[in-house]
Parts: structure tokens; sequence; C-alpha cells
């Protein structure tokens, strides 16, 4: 094996237990000093992140569009008479980009509404029994958009789409405006295209205290959707309970399952990929083959050499990256249950085989032409996945986050006369006599009709 390779290698799944270490991303006290030192410039010394978000979020509850205004300036260096991006602009933004990425685009968004619409849940009544449930979609909801060079207009067609399908009656989206510059053409363009009805140029913890509690000029939203910074995910967890929110996910993580037939080139470059987005990425490769290792450290060094972000890719492997050698696959199929990563790709001879050993996993990705790569653009499910674990209970965004379902009761007297005693002697057990009486004097009346 090479000995240079970024790679840390453990051998057997007992060792392996905590090899995807565990990143809170709401870890304010580990932020860089330059962070903290411009916390302290622009709130005040002694004045902590966490304590600036609740600030600011206070501020915007409280002052609404004059909060959000002065704090534009403060933090992004934008001076703003309207919050709305006027259509004009958005139309000429989006006139922006080639002819290619806008046919791209489209091609992704008509993948994800076709998967979404799959999903969609049904009503159903059964008037014979009294019960049934309706289906109801959210009637407002907020996707944030980063701005800058972390501009994502995949996220904004993974996140609208999925409520646009749900049937949401309104959806805006906020993104920064950092002093003067352009909007990124290509998220305009991906809000055009799914759906958007309304797009705000506010960024940052105001937007997501604008979206939360509603301001003059923004509405507020039942959801907020989209990714951000540690301070914007911060805020939406401080806001949830007034709003519903997507969910607080931290660094994105890959595993990749695999046997001594997988393509080593393939496994390379799918680990560069997932290490890429940033030094916190996580990407790990499962297998019961030494072999393959020695093949696929190989290649990882010739390609991170020619990678773009090569220097972003190799921190990110220095820092998290792992090869768990297990003794077999159906090892190496118990420790990935074990971690519940956000992404579990499977190149294996027979992917399709494995799908029933599988119980935890954000996404999952069979065989060698369905990288986790085409998922993050083009496949169709939402990219949006839980991370850290939290696919042992947590979800890949859909539309079933999108509705709200309500159970209808409408007994019958026959199904009241036959129930009603038993709710009776359960309410006494409760000590609750107003809820039994409620139900007797219905009884009651029932008796005195037959007689």
């Amino acid at each position: 094996m090479i000995s240079n390779s970024p790679l840390n290698i453990i051998r057997g799944a007992e060792n392996a237990e905590n090899v995807l270490t565990r990143i809170d991303p709401l870890d304010l006290s580990s932020l860089p000093d330059s962070v903290v030192a411009r916390t302290h410039q622009a709130f005040g010394d002694g004045v902590t992140p966490a304590e600036s978000v609740v600030r600011m979020l206070a501020d915007v509850k409280q002052e609404g569009d004059a909060a959000v205004r002065r704090y534009a300036k403060l933090l992004d260096g934008a001076e703003l008479d309207d919050f709305r991006i006027p259509q004009a602009e958005l139309d000429a933004a989006s006139e922006q980009v080639s002819p290619e990425l806008w046919q791209s685009l489209e091609l992704a968004a008509k993948r994800i509404r076709s998967f979404h619409h799959s999903t969609l849940p049904g009503e159903w009544m059964d008037p014979s029994q009294g019960l049934g449930e309706l289906v109801r979609p959210l009637a407002r909801v907020g996707v944030y958009a980063p701005g800058g060079s972390a501009a994502y207009p995949s996220t904004v067609l993974m996140t609208v789409i999925p409520a646009r399908v749900a049937g949401v009656g309104e959806i805006v989206l906020t993104t920064p405006r950092t002093g003067a510059q352009p909007l990124n053409p290509a998220v305009v363009a991906a809000a055009k295209i799914a759906g958007v009805d309304a797009m705000y140029q506010v960024g940052g913890v105001p937007a997501i205290g604008a979206l939360a509690y509603g301001t003059e000029s923004i509405p507020r939203v039942d959801k907020i959707c989209g990714p951000g910074n540690i301070f914007v995910a911060y805020a939406k967890r401080l806001v949830q309970g007034a709003v519903d929110i997507d969910g607080v996910f931290g660094p994105t993580e890959t595993i990749i399952l695999a046997d001594e037939g997988a393509n080593a080139d393939f496994c390379a470059a799918d680990l560069i990929a997932q290490a890429e987005h940033d030094p916190l990425a996580t990407a790990i490769l499962v297998t019961d083959s030494e072999e393959l290792i020695a093949r696929v450290e190989t290649q990882l060094e010739s390609q991170l050499v020619a990678a773009p972000r090569g220097d972003v890719a190799r921190q990110a492997l220095e820092r998290q990256g792992r090869v768990v050698l297990v003794d077999s696959l159906d090892e190496g199929v118990e420790l990935v249950n074990r971690i519940a990563p956000e992404h579990l790709c499977l190149l294996l001879r027979e992917p399709w085989s494995w799908v029933d050993r599988i119980r935890h996993a954000g996404g999952l990705f069979l065989g060698e032409y369905s990288p986790e790569v085409m998922g993050d653009y083009i496949a169709g499910p939402s990219h949006v996945m839980p991370t850290g674990g939290t696919a042992r209970f947590g979800s890949a965004l859909s539309v079933h986050h999108f509705l709200r379902t309500m159970p209808v009761v409408g007994l019958s007297p026959n199904d009241f006369k036959h129930l009603g005693p038993a709710a009776v002697q359960i309410a006494n057990a409760e000590g609750l006599a107003g809820h039994a009486g409620a139900v007797q004097v219905r009884l009651d009346s029932l008796k005195a009709q037959v007689g």
C-alpha cells in the first residue's frame, strides 16, 4: 500500500465503530478567530457568535424591515431599498445562463418532478367506519439559497420542486445581495425553472428571522428549507417551533461499500467528489479486499494531483477519510447500518441483491453507474439528506415534508353506541369525569330514543 495515501486504514468492523467522526453542525465554539473578531467588531466586545444570532433574530422579530435593512448593510455591505427583486432583474440574470446549462437544469427539474409526483400520498375515507385522512399542503414555504461562491442552483431545484409538487400555495426564496454585486445567474435560473413565486435579496440570520416571523415586506412562512453557514443553521434551530425547518445538517458524508471487482478508478473519483465539498466532508471506503484498497490508493493519488479542488479534497481525506478493511461484506453491511451515513454507494457485483439488507442510510446508490454525484444533480430524489447518523430516524427531503395530514372522525350513532362505553371506562380510569360525561350524555340520549 502507498505510504503517502491520505486515507487512514482501519482493520475490522469493531475498530471502525466510530469511523464516521460526528461533527456538531451547531458548534459555534470552534469558529476561526477571524470570525469571532468580526462578531466583536459588529456587535461589540464580549458578544459571542451565538449571542449575535439571538440578537439578530430578536431585532428582526421586533423591528421588521428596519432590522433586516440594517444588518444587510452591516454584514453584507448591501444598501437595500426594496427587498423583493424586480422581475426585470430576475429575467436579465437568468438570460446570462448558457443554453446548455439552462437545458441541463430543465432536465434535472423534469426528473425531480417525476420522482416526487410518484411519491405523493393519497387521501382515504371510509364512511362505513366513520374514519378517514385528509392530506393538505403547507400554505407558504421559504427557501434559503446561499450567495457568492457557495451558490448551489441544484439545491434550489431539490428544495423548491418537492414543495411545488406537494401543492404548497406560495414559495419564496431569499438569497443575499453582497454589496452591489449581481445575483448568481444560475440560482436565479433554477428558481425560475422550479417555480419560485418571489425572490428577496436578503441573506444570513436576518433572512431566517424574516421568514420565521414576517416583516412588512417579507411574508411569514410555515417552513424554512435550504442550506447555509453555521450561523444560518443555528438560526434555523432557534426559530424551530415558530416555523418548521427541513433540518440542521452537518458536513456531507459518503460511504462506498465495494467488493474486489469494483472499478478502482470509479472508487477514487467518488471519494474525491465527496471530499472536495470542504475540509470537513467525510469519504469512507469499506471493503473486504486488500487488493482493491491498493488499486484505489494508486488511483487516488494520481487523480488528486489533477483535480482542480485537489487541495480541499486532500485536506478532507486526511482529516475525515477512512478505509475500513472488513472480513466479509456481511460484516461491512452491519457496520454501515450502525453508522447510518448520509449517502451509501454499493459498488458490488449485484447491488440490487443487497438492498433488503440496508436499514439505515439517507440515500442508497446502486452500482457503478449510479454514483452519489448523480443524486446531487439529476437522478430525481432530493439531495437534501440526513447527516451525522440521523438517517437512523430521518429521511431525505420529499413531498411528505410539505404536507400535513388531518385525521377525520365521523362516527354513526350505531358506531358511537358500540364504542362509547369503552371510552367512558378509559376516561374514568384517567380521572376525567367531564370526558366520560360528554360520552355518557350521548349514550343516554340514544337509549332514550330507543325507549
